[in-house]
């Protein structure tokens, strides 16, 4: 019996990066799941959590969904004959019926694909998109004010537990 090591990713859910700064800026309307085209050594590099999607985003060109601005750092120890880009556009993939559908709320004003999460699923690497309205100034100080009012409460219920 072969036991597999655990990666540095490894998490109960299978998360690899989370964009936590699309949830502060960006209400979600519906969230997607599509599969990316990777290389082989930005797969290593996924599994080694050599990645930054916090400035990424997506854009549909002719139809077709692609990721840009997510950041693939390249191993020192991928393949020497491969030239690695760190931030070139990696195609997104989803049926072409929900793309479609999804093209016609991207057209109608304030809507825009933003990436929340990349995760491994059966062994694949998925990308979790969300069809996003931007936060207003207003909104967003009321989710500071949120996370505030959560952060007193748990420091008060942790006095009371001494």
């Amino acid at each position: 019996m072969s036991v597999k090591p655990k990666t540095k990713t490894a998490d109960r859910d299978g998360r690899i990066a989370e964009n936590k700064k699309a949830a502060f800026n960006y209400s979600f309307e519906e969230r997607h799941e599509c599969g990316l085209v990777l290389e082989g050594w930005e797969v290593k590099a996924l599994r080694a959590g050599k990645v930054q999607l916090t400035e990424g985003y997506v854009v549909i060109r002719e139809g077709e969904l692609f990721l840009i601005g997510c950041l693939i750092n390249p191993l020192r120890t991928a393949s020497t004959h491969v030239s690695a880009d760190s931030a070139r556009t990696r195609k997104l993939l989803m049926h072409r019926e929900e793309i479609r559908r999804l093209i016609g709320k991207v057209e109608q004003k304030g809507y825009t694909l933003v990436p929340l999460n990349l995760h491994w699923k059966n062994g694949r690497v998925k990308c979790e998109i969300a069809l996003a309205k931007g936060k207003g100034e207003h909104d967003k100080r009321d989710t500071i004010k949120e996370r505030e009012g959560k952060r007193e409460v748990e420091r008060a219920m942790k006095q009371r537990q001494r």
